[in-house]
């Protein structure tokens, strides 16, 4: 079967690959949104976190903060969290935020919105993403030491090493996945691997499983793939040079991307069909 290709500018569809997967923008946010880095899809909510650097991706300067974007991309609360540093990845386990920020992970009470807890990961050089289990178990890639780490009950320990460029995490019915650089890895519970796929052009970033076993993957320079469950890597969006995709949110139920353009000040929805 030939594969085709049409590479068209932001704000139309792109087509791709055998199943000929579509990607339509929905919109994009108006009011300026300082160095977003992720989105987090609430559900119960009818919400949007976003992480945002305000700054420099490695400097603790208290300039970071979480907003609250309303579904439709307007700002529901611009300083919902403030007084963090680079937060990046995050992650919901009952009523509590964690979130990456450079060497800790801060936990926030999202009935209040107040900061609970700061816990710092000895040796950690640049904390990325997170992702918890159901039991409550938080894992967190360290993606320029190559490392993922895991708290239970909020004490971290060293999970696994050598994991090159690891960013995007996430856990699907108790089992590990990380990108890896270009690859996605599936991680059992004793650290051995498996990849899944490999071949990203530019080293993943957000991890989001659509719910039919493939998975949808950003790149920050501006690419965005869907992975098969065979592992198949086919480019959804290509917009390298114009913008930044970072770790995305998904909405599974609407099949509604979210994703933060980082040095663009906004985040852009996009229809999955």
């Amino acid at each position: 079967m030939k594969k085709y290709f049409l590479s068209i500018a932001l704000g139309f569809s792109l087509l791709t690959g055998y199943s000929q997967s579509k990607l339509t923008t929905l919109w994009e946010s108006k009011e300026q949104l300082p160095v977003p880095e992720s989105v987090l899809y609430v559900a119960d909510r009818s919400e949007l976190f976003v992480s945002l650097i305000d700054g420099e991706g490695t400097k603790k300067d208290g300039k970071g903060g979480v907003a609250v974007l309303n579904l439709d991309g307007s700002m529901k609360n611009a300083t919902w969290v403030e007084g963090l540093n680079a937060p990046k990845g995050m992650a919901l386990y009952q009523d509590q935020l964690y979130i990456a920020d450079i060497n800790e992970v801060v936990i926030v009470d999202v009935i209040t919105g107040n900061v609970i807890n700061q816990i710092e990961i000895p040796d950690a050089v640049f904390l990325n993403d997170v992702t918890v289990d159901r039991a409550g178990k938080v894992y967190v890639s360290d993606t320029r030491a190559g490392k993922i780490y895991v708290l239970q009950n909020n004490k971290p320990r060293l999970f696994m090493s050598d994991v090159p460029n690891v960013n995007g995490l996430r856990v699907i019915d108790g089992v590990l996945y990380a990108m890896a650089g270009p690859e996605l890895w599936k991680i059992d519970a004793n650290a051995n691997k498996t990849v899944i796929a490999k071949g990203l052009k530019l080293g993943g970033d957000g991890l989001e499983p659509v719910g039919d076993g493939s998975f949808l993957v950003t790149c920050w320079g501006g690419l965005i793939y869907h992975i098969s469950a065979t592992g198949e890597v086919k480019e959804l969006l290509d917009v390298q040079g114009k913008m930044n995709t970072a770790d995305l949110g998904y909405n599974q139920q609407d099949k509604i991307l979210y994703v933060p353009t980082f040095n663009s000040n906004s985040v852009v929805a996009y229809q999955l069909n």
